[in-house]
């Protein structure tokens, strides 16, 4: 099912976004109701920090990425519950939307948590947060926008922080205290096992 580009205000029959086009760039103006700052999170899981923090930013839109379908099909109703016009969904490739379809400059946050780390050296190609990456990121963030991170994995976390200090248009900063207390229900439960949260951010200059 689409959303009624045609009148955005009415409230959707779903958060997902089905994309008309896999080379054109998304309209924002068309999927959300408001013109808001936008913000968004690659591998959104079961949503349990992108519904928590949509709804506590009414004034941002945001967009959650996932590949898998019934992980996005548990984020949507967890937005339709909490009646989140002011959220979408996507299932795409996280670089491919990033390159390709996001408008340049149109992102003030971008949350990327508990990417898979890849851990056989054989498969770490595969990993997400790359150099490559970093400069996606500096194509579709607005200045002064920020990459925020956070991994369980110590490799991965090294990584991360080695790519973005490696690109000069990032610098390294703070992740606000009221972002970082808004967990994933898998970031929950590492705490619980008294596995750490390894979390950094970068602003991009």
């Amino acid at each position: 099912m689409q959303i009624d580009s045609s009148n955005p205000s009415k409230s959707p029959a779903t958060l997902i976004h089905e994309l008309e086009s896999i080379v054109e760039r998304i309209d924002l103006e068309k999927i959300f109701p408001k013109a808001q700052p936008l913000q968004l999170e690659l591998g959104s899981g079961d949503g349990s920090f992108l519904a928590k923090y949509a709804a506590a930013h009414p004034e941002n839109n945001f967009i959650g990425v996932e590949r898998l379908l019934g992980r996005l099909r548990k984020i949507n109703k967890k937005g339709l519950r909490a009646g989140l016009t002011n959220l979408r969904l996507a299932r795409i490739e996280a670089a491919y939307l990033l390159e390709f379809l996001l408008p340049k400059k149109c992102v003030t946050a971008l949350h990327v948590y508990f990417p898979d780390p890849w851990p056989k050296r054989k498969h770490r190609k595969n990993r997400l947060i790359n150099e490559t990456f970093t400069e996606l990121a500096k194509d579709i963030l607005q200045p002064g926008g920020t990459v925020y991170l956070r991994t369980d994995d110590a490799d991965y976390f090294e990584q991360m922080n080695r790519v973005f200090d490696a690109n000069r248009a990032f610098e390294k900063t703070e992740t606000p205290l009221e972002l970082s207390s808004v967990v994933t229900d898998f970031e929950r439960n590492f705490h619980l096992r008294g596995v750490p949260t390894l979390a950094a951010a970068y602003r991009l200059k």
